[in-house]
């Protein structure tokens, strides 16, 4: 059942930060669940230890994990904005 929260929540976390960072209309509904997938684990190594809690991918769902794993995945976009278009925006 976590695993079906983690797509869910990652999915919905991935799409938030394609919207934030405009690149809601070149990927699609996988690549949104990946982005905030991925994007939570890079925060839940990176962010949250920094700012405390429990990653999502280890089933805390409070307000710091969601927001630190919506952090890492803008973050995750922005590098990958970084090394496709040779620019962050």
């Amino acid at each position: 059942m976590n695993i079906i929260i983690l797509l869910v929540v990652g999915g919905i976390l991935g799409w938030l930060a394609s919207i934030v960072m405009r690149t809601d209309g070149q990927q699609g509904i996988f690549l949104n669940v990946v982005v905030g997938i991925v994007g939570a684990f890079l925060a839940g190594f990176i962010i949250t230890p920094l700012i405390g809690g429990a990653p999502i991918t280890s089933g805390g769902f409070d307000l710091r994990s969601l927001i630190a794993s919506f952090l890492g995945a803008i973050v995750l976009l922005a590098i990958v904005n970084l090394f496709r278009r040779g620019q962050a925006r």
